[in-house]
C-alpha cells in the first residue's frame, strides 16, 4: 500500500489540479493535511467523492513543514508501505516524477528525491546562498556525490515504510535532518526524479516571504550541520540567528498528535474526514482535468519563481 500525503493552506486555486494528477497515481490512499485555509480548500477537496481521500483538518497554522511530519505519522498509522509528498501548490505537469518516486520506494530506497535544480547555471542571489547551505550539509553527511543539492526540502519525495518507522517526527518537520536522521540510520538515500522549480508551478510569494524562506532553510541546514558534527542542533551562523519562519511551527500540535493517533482520542477524532462515497463519473481524474483546466483560465496563478 501506498499514500500521497498533501499538506495544503489556502490552495484553492491549484489544489484540483494537484489532486487530478495524484489520483491517477498507484496509491491506496490520499491525505490531505489542510491547515489554517481561509479559503474554499475545504470545500474543494469534500467535492471530489472518492474512498482514497482522508482530510485532516486543522483550523489553525500548523507552520512550515509541521503538516507534511502530521501527514507522515498518519501514513504511518494506516500501515502503508511507503508515502509521497507533495504540496498542495504543486500543480505543475508532474505525473511522471511522482510516479519515479513512487517506483524508486517500490524498488528498496527508503528515502526518494527530487532534484530541482537540474541544469540551471544563472541563479539569484539568495537562492545561491541557500543552495550553498545545502551543498555543505550534503557533503558533511558524505552525500553530496549522490545527491548533489536534493534535499527533501525542495520539491516532491517519498519515504519507505521503514522510514517512516525510523525517523523522528520532527526530523520530517525540518526537512534536513530527514538526510542527516537516514544517513544515521543506514537508510538507502537517492535521486529518482528531476523536475526545473519553474515545472512544479508554484506560484510565486511576497519578496519578504522568500527571505523568510531562506532563512528557514539555512537555519535548517545548520541544525543538521551541528549534529553531523556531534554538537547540539542550533540555528546560529556567527552572532546571527537564522530563525526564518521556525518559530511558528506548531511541535506541539504534532506532539498531540502523534499521541492522539495511539490513542484515537477525541483530538483524533475532532481533526479527520474519512469520506467513504464511491467515485462517481463526474468526479473522474479526466472530468477533474476539464474543471481544473477551466478554473485555471478563469484564475491564472500569480507569476511564478
Amino acid at each position: 500500500m501506498f499514500a500521497a500525503v498533501i499538506p495544503a493552506k489556502n490552495e484553492e486555486k491549484s489544489i484540483l489540479a494537484v489532486l487530478t494528477t495524484v489520483l491517477r497515481l498507484p496509491v491506496d490512499y490520499i491525505i490531505l493535511v489542510l491547515n489554517g485555509c481561509t479559503d474554499r480548500t475545504l470545500e474543494l477537496t469534500r467535492s471530489i467523492h472518492d474512498a482514497r481521500i482522508h482530510i485532516l483538518f486543522f483550523s489553525d497554522s500548523l507552520g512550515i513543514d509541521i503538516p507534511r511530519a502530521i501527514g507522515a505519522l498518519y501514513a504511518h498509522h494506516l500501515g502503508v508501505d511507503g508515502a509521497l509528498f507533495v504540496d498542495g501548490d504543486m500543480s505543475g505537469d508532474i505525473y511522471q516524477n511522482l510516479q519515479a518516486l513512487i517506483s524508486t520506494v517500490n524498488s528498496g530506497v527508503d528515502v526518494a528525491l527530487t532534484n530541482c535544480y537540474p541544469y540551471i547555471t544563472n541563479r539569484q542571489k539568495l537562492a545561491n546562498l541557500v543552495l550553498k547551505f545545502r551543498a555543505k550539509l550534503n557533503r558533511e553527511l558524505d552525500l553530496f556525490k549522490s545527491l548533489g543539492l536534493s534535499t527533501p526540502t525542495h520539491g516532491p519525495h517519498a519515504l519507505s515504510r521503514r522510514a517512516l518507522q525510523t525517523l523522528p517526527s520532527e526530523a520530517i518537520a525540518i526537512p534536513p535532518l530527514t538526510l542527516y536522521w537516514a544517513k544515521k540510520n543506514d537508510l538507502l538515500i537517492k535521486v529518482a526524479t528531476s523536475i526545473p522549480h519553474e515545472g512544479l508551478r508554484s506560484p510565486r510569494k511576497h519578496r519578504s516571504h522568500a527571505r523568510l524562506i531562506a532563512e528557514t532553510i539555512i537555519g535548517d541546514c545548520l541544525m543538521g550541520i551541528t549534529l553531523s558534527q556531534n554538537q547540539s542542533a542550533a540555528r546560529s551562523l556567527g552572532k546571527h540567528q537564522l530563525s526564518g519562519y521556525h518559530p511558528e511551527r506548531r511541535f506541539d500540535l504534532l506532539q498531540t498528535w502523534q499521541q492522539a493517533l495511539k490513542a484515537q482520542d477525541i483530538f483524533y477524532e475532532q481533526h479527520i474526514i474519512i469520506p467513504r462515497i464511491p467515485a462517481a463519473p463526474g468526479n473522474s481524474p479526466e472530468s477533474m482535468f476539464k474543471a481544473c483546466d477551466q478554473q485555471l483560465k478563469e484564475k491564472p496563478n500569480e507569476s511564478k519563481y
